[in-house]
């Protein structure tokens, strides 16, 4: 019935994607978009709260819930610069020691999707579902 439905096929499958990927992330306390939020910080420390929410695509306002509970969980520190508006945000210690274990669930996912679908329709997949998001973001 919904065949031609980009809204419920794209719904449908980030439900099954959420799945495995708040699996793998458990582990650590964390959901996933806290674990990619976390991960962006460790490979940049210091970037200020609207590029984490451009990087992200998501909006300034959730990246600050984000970063309140992972600096609740120790994870996270915020930094305020010359405008007091912006903030820039570091990893802990407690984060950093975590840093290769997070990007090995990260790889790990990645190989679980080449193995359940092919590294190139995986490449193909992503690939245009960037180009879509480009797209209708315009």
């Amino acid at each position: 019935m919904f065949e031609r439905c980009l809204y419920f096929n794209s719904q449908n499958l980030a439900r099954t994607i959420s799945r495995i990927w708040t699996k793998e992330f458990k582990k650590f306390g964390l959901s996933p978009p806290h674990a990619y939020l976390l991960r962006l910080v460790l490979a940049e420390p210091g970037l200020l709260q609207r590029e984490i929410a451009e990087e992200l695509g998501i909006s300034k306002s959730t990246v600050t819930r984000f970063i309140d509970s992972l600096e609740a969980q120790k994870l996270l520190s915020r930094k305020t610069g010359g405008d007091a508006r912006e903030q820039t945000i570091y990893p802990t210690n407690k984060a950093r020691g975590m840093q290769q274990q997070l990007e090995s669930s990260g790889e790990a996912l990645y190989r679980e999707m080449q193995k359940m679908i092919g590294t190139e329709e995986l490449k193909r997949t992503v690939g245009k579902m960037r180009k879509i998001q480009s797209e209708l973001a315009e």
